[in-house]
């Protein structure tokens, strides 16, 4: 085991083999006697080329496997299905399996508070015309269309998970809490700020109007 504990976070289309998102991890300070890529926390994958050898061989060896965790290209390999696409988390062949397995449960959940969130703020609630009950949406988010359209919060949601192969959270509801809101010391900043198009039209036609007085100014 090392401090650098994770080697890549992949989400793979299971349609297509499509890369959706891909981070591989490299320590920031390789040893001084450090040779290629052979010391702990390096990317054994350092180029796009062997990095999509790497995926589509992976998404083959998962697709007709029943456990959650193998062992792949001297790397151990966790993983979870969703819908149509394929969460990995990759480890040297070192690495402890239920800490690796920890992160993988943690964004698989926090993908699915997120996204799940994000996908019934954009759809319309259902109303029960015989019990008069709302309907909840029972599609699964963590979905390829989903996470492309939430790219942001999925890029953000790995990233306070791990941060250069380093596992940092596995809370899925502490790492969707930051992801979701901005952080409290900037609130008091953007309270009273009118993010509306009229309201950011209307701080446009200040600036330009204050650019061109300076500038008048200026050639006086």
């Amino acid at each position: 085991m090392s401090l650098f504990s994770v080697n890549a976070i992949l989400i793979i289309s299971c349609d297509d083999s499509s890369r959706i998102l891909a981070k591989y991890y490299a320590a920031p300070h390789p040893p001084a006697n450090a040779q290629g890529n052979n010391y702990p926390g390096a990317n054994p994958y350092p180029t796009v080329k062997e990095q999509k050898a790497f995926e589509k061989g992976l998404l083959d060896k998962t697709a007709k496997q029943t456990s959650d965790i193998i062992l792949y290209d001297n790397k151990v390999i966790v993983f979870k299905m969703e819908s149509d696409v394929m969460l990995y988390v990759v480890g040297g062949a070192d690495e402890n399996e239920i800490l690796l397995y920890s992160v993988i449960l943690a964004l698989r959940d926090s993908l699915n508070i997120l996204l799940k969130y994000a996908f019934a703020k954009h759809k319309p609630l259902l109303l029960n015309k015989r019990t008069n009950h709302l309907l909840t949406h029972n599609r699964n988010s963590v979905d390829k269309r989903t996470i492309i359209e939430n790219y942001d919060l999925v890029s953000l949601a790995v990233d306070e998970i791990v941060d250069d192969g380093i596992i940092l959270e596995t809370d899925p509801v502490v790492v969707s809490s930051r992801v979701s809101r901005p952080p409290q010391q900037d609130m008091a900043s953007v309270q009273g700020i009118d993010l509306s198009e009229e309201g950011l039209m209307k701080a446009w036609q200040f600036g330009k109007a204050k650019l061109g007085e300076r500038l008048r100014q200026g050639l006086q």
